[in-house]
């Protein structure tokens, strides 16, 4: 935005001091929650990161159980279905005793070499299982490990949290409700301009003052005349190099 198209209309009714004295007082109470905040540094993000982080340890585990649950079902069915085979192998070799030609014994030993055939199947597949089962009991432990490390990460962090807020707590409190205040007084258009401004600024400082002759903000070098306009309040005038509005100069008054 440059110095020729840096005004931002205002409604008559409302002087453009008073537009400002609304943005300024604005500014100071978000300047003083943004403190507030930058104090917690960067605890409130690793509490949120530690969080994600336990929640996919958690399904990870939760799906090693299930997982293991289901390993150990096949082994039941397969210990179920060895002993089935069991019971038919003796039923089939009392049957041999009781035959009347070769054909009849040699279709029943047939029979007992498929169940014994089965047991051995089966008795693969339960060793296959608890391999498995072995090998994701030895992963979840470690998971379970790093589960109970970041938990412990997890209070830690909180707890260091939970001072912090609970120290500034009150002026936090104070501050937020100065600023639902705070925030009427401001024209729509301007509050609009204001939280656009300050979302662009590292330093949240959408409203400065003009400082030795340089914008508060960028430290850029203000003209005389524009510091002239500025004075006079007679429109709202934005800084033509970082975009931020230039509530006053410090130190002079106004015209």
């Amino acid at each position: 935005m440059t110095a020729n198209n840096a005004a931002i209309a205002n409604p008559a009714d409302v002087p453009v001091a008073t537009k400002l004295e609304a943005l300024l007082n604005l500014q100071r109470i978000d300047s003083q929650l943004d403190e507030i905040r930058r104090v917690r540094g960067d605890l409130p993000e690793e509490v949120r990161d530690l969080e994600d982080e336990i929640a996919g340890y958690e399904a990870r585990v939760k799906r090693f159980d299930d997982e293991i649950a289901g390993l150990n079902d096949q082994i039941k069915q397969r210990k179920a279905a060895t002993k089935e085979a069991e019971g038919l192998i003796k039923r089939y070799e009392d049957q041999q005793t009781n035959v009347r030609n070769n054909r009849e014994y040699e279709a029943i030993a047939k029979e007992i070499e498929l169940q014994r055939l089965e047991i051995q199947i089966s008795d693969k597949k339960i060793r296959e299982a608890q391999y498995q089962i072995d090998q994701k009991n030895t992963e979840a432990g470690g998971t379970r490990q790093r589960l109970d490390e970041r938990r412990k990460d997890l209070e830690t962090k909180k707890s260091e949290l939970d001072g912090i807020v609970a120290e500034n707590e009150n002026e936090e409190k104070t501050l937020s409700a100065e600023r639902e205040t705070a925030t009427p007084l401001v024209e729509n258009r301007l509050l609009t301009a204001y939280n656009r401004i300050r979302s662009n600024m590292r330093n949240g400082l959408a409203v400065v003052l003009v400082r030795r002759d340089a914008c508060g903000g960028c430290f850029n070098t203000v003209p005389p005349q524009r510091q002239a306009d500025i004075i006079s309040h007679k429109k709202i005038i934005v800084c033509e190099h970082c975009g931020r509005i230039l509530a006053d100069v410090d130190g002079k008054q106004a015209a």
